[in-house]
């Protein structure tokens, strides 16, 4: 598009040239390499699935894309940091469960909003969550393991990675539905909770299956069910919950994508659309097999705010019915 000088002139009295070089800037996104923040420390979950589709987005785009670890205050830093980004696309953020969903549910003082201060792309996967037992507990089913501590009242501890996390506010759904007697023991942090778990410190924990398969599989662990839709590939012995009738227990986690609220609609779609491409992939479809995810529905930004929305009213059930508040 090109204009004279009185035309120019012309533009800019009516103050229309600003919109018009905010059009072609979005028309020429991305320009520039894209920082992905990971609100947490490297070598979690969510850090690993931040950094598998940044590696695949970036080829997608055609810029490189930097991962940022941005880890504190259960995420909360690095969820401010993005919230308040300039919101043009340059600055995103790996969404998850604890940022964008427990955190809100049972800290009032949360310093960022997670539905207000950031625009949802879609989701990156989804994470079938695990009940697991120390190998050597006398248990091989969730009909024993309740059988089990109903005759063993007082033996039972689970870890959780934290008060108010999502392992935390799970089990006491399953301990409230189960009617199963066991204490809470709070850990900082999932890792320190299943390394006490193998050596036997405690009885059980609620994990992501990603993050777990390795123990699973060489039998330091056990899993009695599995939060799905339905049975996982890699663990197909294994029951969901729904099928032990606690549906409400059947939730999946997930790690997402996000901008900074206020980015333009354009370049969000244009993520989006990058991203479903990247896991409609072959290649990356078996690579998240093998990694113990699941390739997510085709969630668009707005089905993501909703799920985003009706998550923490659901989790924040649970926390009230426990009276379960970080201050």
């Amino acid at each position: 598009m090109h204009f004279n000088r009185r035309e120019f002139v012309s533009l800019a009295a009516a103050g229309t040239l600003a919109p018009l070089a905010a059009a072609n800037a979005q028309a020429a996104y991305p320009a520039k390499p894209i920082t992905l923040v990971v609100p947490f420390t490297p070598g979690g979950s969510v850090d690993n699935s931040g950094r598998l589709m940044a590696d695949r987005l970036s080829r997608e785009l055609g810029v490189p894309i930097v991962v940022d670890n941005k880890g504190g205050a259960g995420g909360a830093m690095g969820s401010v940091y993005v919230a308040k980004a300039r919101p043009d696309g340059y600055t995103l953020i790996v969404t998850s469960q604890s940022t964008h969903v427990v955190n809100p549910a049972v800290n009032p003082n949360l310093p960022y909003d997670a539905v207000k201060d950031f625009a949802p792309i879609t989701l990156i996967d989804r994470l079938a969550n695990v009940l697991l037992v120390n190998a050597d507990l006398p248990v091989r089913s969730f009909a024993e393991l309740v059988k089990y501590a109903q005759a063993n009242p007082g033996r039972l501890n689970y870890a959780s990675a934290g008060t108010g996390s999502v392992s935390h506010l799970s089990m006491e759904l399953m301990k409230t539905q189960a009617k199963l007697p066991m204490t809470h023991i709070p850990y900082r942090g999932a890792g320190v909770a299943v390394t006490d778990l193998i050596a036997g410190q405690v009885q059980l924990t609620w994990n992501n299956l990603s993050s777990n398969l390795g123990n699973i599989r060489h039998g330091k662990l056990r899993a009695l069910a599995v939060a799905a839709p339905q049975r996982v590939s890699q663990l197909p012995d294994v029951p969901t919950f729904a099928e032990l009738n606690l549906p409400d227990l059947n939730l999946t986690s997930w790690t997402g994508l996000a901008a900074p609220a206020g980015t333009p609609t354009p370049i969000i779609e244009r993520l989006y659309q990058a991203t479903r491409k990247v896991l409609q992939d072959p290649a990356t479809r078996a690579t998240w097999v093998d990694k113990g995810m699941m390739v997510p529905e085709d969630v668009t930004p707005q089905a993501y705010r909703a799920e985003i929305a009706e998550r923490i009213r659901f989790y924040q059930r649970i926390a009230k019915a426990n009276h379960i508040v970080l201050e």
